[in-house]
């Protein structure tokens, strides 16, 4: 049986989209896919239809990156508005409860607001894509079914007031993985005695693409039906591993780097042993060819030297 061949081209890269209020993050990677007439994409850390900002794409062999930018460090803008706790912790539910905000001034907030800085537990919200025996929450939630979750900790790294009013907070939060922003705003309200929800929420940067612009979707559909080279708005596979030490292979070492072998550390590499400590913690590295081509992400051992972990060309792109 002949196999079906896949529709799109074969491009690699990451488009930092910023994607736009009221789809869904699965709909706003289907219009790229098309835009680019790509064979293969995938999006890391879906925002909800009411947020908006950075979610990136990975097309080709960058998606072979895509479970390290899950890991990733973010930050977000949000608008809490207080006085409210809806079913979603957001402006999308209904109303459960409505209560007086109090007279607060900027010294009461930022006492409140560092309560919630540094390593802190949360319980995620049921509407949320977190599964229970193979369903996400979000689906028994609207079934009116509630299910026990576990806390979990996380780290808030900055937690500022960017400005507020007699009803509403403009934060900016910087967070560790993990993190449930509307979780986060709920907490805040009910430490201030009033309860509040999301009413805004941007993902402004998500680690290692803080010094990359976002690229909107009004620019991409003007790129296509201009017939720009819309190819030029990717950022190259490696960008998204750019937090990794890089290592530049000899012609030799590529080649056998190439074909799954280790290389030995000693005697080029003997350098990176200052990276090696007797912790579990896993060691990456960016690998690079003598021409200075992106070939892969390498593990770091102390016994077998730089080990091919995530190839990302072809053997024969590289005689």
């Amino acid at each position: 049986m002949s196999r079906r061949k896949s529709k799109g081209r074969r491009l690699d890269g990451i488009l930092l989209l910023d994607k736009p209020l009221g789809i869904s993050s699965n709909k706003a990677l289907q219009i790229v896919k098309r835009l680019f007439n790509a064979q293969k994409a995938g999006h890391t850390g879906s925002l909800d239809p009411l947020a908006t900002g950075m979610l990136p794409i990975c097309f080709g062999e960058a998606t072979k990156v895509s479970s390290f930018l899950l890991e990733s460090n973010k930050s977000y803008q949000t608008t809490a508005t207080l006085g409210k706790i809806t079913t979603t912790g957001d402006a999308e539910g209904e109303v459960l409860q409505e209560r007086t905000i109090p007279s607060l001034n900027e010294i009461e907030i930022h006492k409140i607001l560092a309560r919630f800085k540094g390593t802190i537990s949360q319980i995620p919200p049921m509407y949320s894509a977190l599964k229970h025996q193979g369903q996400p929450l979000y689906k028994l939630a609207r079934k009116g079914i509630e299910i026990e979750r576990k806390r979990r900790k996380i780290t808030i790294f900055d937690l500022t007031l960017s400005s507020y009013t007699t009803h509403s907070l403009s934060l900016h939060i910087s967070c560790s993985k993990g993190t449930y922003i509307r979780t986060l705003v709920e907490d805040i309200g009910e430490a201030l005695g009033c309860g509040a929800y999301i009413s805004m929420l941007k993902r402004t940067t998500v680690d290692p693409f803080d010094d990359h612009q976002m690229v909107s979707l009004d620019t991409l559909e003007k790129y296509a039906t201009e017939n720009k080279n819309i190819d030029r708005l990717l950022l190259s596979t490696d960008v998204g591993l750019s937090h990794f030490q890089a290592v530049t292979l000899n012609e030799k070492d590529t080649i056998a780097y190439l074909y799954g072998q280790p290389v030995a550390i000693e005697p080029l590499f003997s350098h990176l042993k200052e990276g090696l400590t007797d912790s579990s913690a896993t060691t990456y590295l960016r690998t690079y060819d003598y021409r200075e081509r992106f070939l892969g992400l390498s593990i770091l051992s102390s016994h077998k030297g730089i080990v091919p972990k995530r190839l990302m060309v072809k053997q024969d792109n590289h005689q």
